[in-house]
């Protein structure tokens, strides 16, 4: 496995609170690579070929890739379009365009930019973000915002033709090349098209507009993190079917060769009955059981002491982040204080030995004892070493009966949170996205 990966970044994740934090120790495209491709979009549009441009495939790390299938393709009027053109273009000021002028590109492109028909701009986001049909846009509203991250919105939006609420995770086109993160939007999209599992939360459809990258989910009124932020402490019972519940999701990705990297309160949902559902599969990455990962991703306070130290890891780095999790349910904090950076984090994690509170009964203990082990060897990590722990003592790790378990502090809690039912209607859902995304500026 090559330990080379991507150009380092931080950014905010757009499905919760948290901060997501991404370190990469090489660049991915570099300005020649990028003038290249360019330069082959612009020749293949010429010639009125619509030749699909893959991102380079890069081994190890964090890979750079979204999601698959959904609308069947429609575009009208792509012949005359501008805006996406003049995104892109824009890119020439990056970093990565910055250097030297395209050639031939520049005459080109100042010849031709009004009625270049943007085949490259979209078939660079193909086959996994297809092209949707403009009338099916217009019958989504949007009821609010859930949460706003640095490259990415996500909106509660309802859909008239199908009177259903969903999801909407929404971004620009141009910030995912800016940022490289092209290849990992789609990995992220293919991951969960690969899952189906009670406890995941499911990916509804995905598709691209002229400015915007869409992925619509089923919606979700309430995360753990602001549960947590109201209930403090949870009770072990509950404390318990959450952990089993999370530990049977694990081990359905693990086995799948699927290490997810962001387990964290944030990326967990709540369904109407209070049983979770795990979310945001952008830091996730196809990862053999033999193989192993170098970058430094996730969220700081939940990243294994291996991760900080920039690898190598495993599947095992999710244990520990279940072990963070689970502590901070059952204490009211978390078990090391957040820093600023990996490097801050890591030395708190190394040097700080975390208090597990007396009041915590033996088997709970244990168990956190065990996940977190700064030894990924020493942590549990198949289904079989859960199942005959003591503290799981009688629960059925059995996602049915899981389901089954009352839950009827969170439903009680659900029950308290206002709910917006002002809806907003657009006559082209990607287009007035506008007025209510803020461009963000380059990380």
């Amino acid at each position: 496995m090559n330990n080379k990966e991507e150009a380092g970044h931080m950014y905010n994740a757009a499905s919760g609170g948290g901060t997501a934090y991404v370190t990469r120790t090489a660049a991915f495209l570099a300005g020649g690579e990028w003038r290249q491709r360019l330069r082959m979009g612009a020749v293949s549009c010429r010639q009125g070929q619509g030749a699909r441009v893959a991102a380079p495939h890069k081994q190890g790390g964090n890979i750079q890739s979204p999601w698959p299938r959904g609308w069947k393709s429609f575009w009208s009027g792509v012949g005359t379009t501008r805006s996406g053109l003049e995104e892109l273009w824009g890119l020439r000021g990056h970093q990565y365009l910055h250097q030297e002028p395209l050639e031939p590109a520049p005459l080109l492109v100042e010849k031709s930019l009004s009625k270049w028909p943007v085949p490259q701009f979209i078939n660079l986001f193909l086959p996994e973000f297809p092209i949707r049909p403009l009338s099916r846009q217009q019958q989504l509203k949007i009821l609010g915002l859930v949460a706003k991250g640095s490259f990415g919105t996500v909106f509660k939006v309802l859909d008239c033709g199908q009177k259903a609420v969903f999801a909407v995770k929404v971004m620009y086109k141009v910030k995912v090349l800016q940022r490289d993160t092209l290849r990992q939007c789609k990995e992220e999209v293919s991951i969960q098209r690969q899952i189906s599992h009670p406890f995941v939360h499911s990916l509804g459809d995905n598709w691209q507009g002229k400015r915007h990258l869409f992925i619509m989910c089923s919606y979700c009124s309430r995360d753990l993190y602001s549960l947590w932020s109201t209930v403090g402490c949870f009770a072990e019972a509950s404390i318990s079917i959450f952990a089993a519940e999370l530990v049977l999701v694990l081990c359905y990705l693990h086995d799948l060769g699927i290490i997810h990297r962001d387990v964290k309160m944030e990326n967990i949902l709540l369904d109407e009955r209070g049983h979770l559902k795990l979310t945001d599969f952008g830091l996730s990455r196809h990862l053999p059981r033999e193989a192993r990962a170098y970058t430094i991703c996730g969220t700081l306070q939940y990243m294994a002491p291996e991760v900080l130290s920039g690898g190598p890891y495993n599947h095992a780095a999710d244990w520990w982040s279940l072990g963070v999790l689970l502590f901070s349910l059952a204490t009211g904090k978390f078990p090391v204080s957040a820093e600023n950076d990996h490097v801050a984090m890591l030395a708190s994690v190394t040097h700080c030995d975390y208090e597990i509170l007396s009041s915590l009964n033996q088997q709970l203990s244990l168990l956190l004892q065990e996940l977190l082990s700064k030894n990924p060897f020493h942590r549990p990590h198949y289904l079989h070493h859960f199942q005959v722990h003591p503290f799981f003592r009688g629960v059925a790790f059995d996602p049915e009966l899981l389901q089954k378990q009352p839950m009827n502090f969170v439903m009680e809690a659900q029950a308290t949170q206002p709910s917006s039912l002002e809806s907003m209607p657009f006559k082209d859902f990607d287009y007035e996205l506008k007025s209510f995304l803020v461009h963000p500026s380059p990380a």
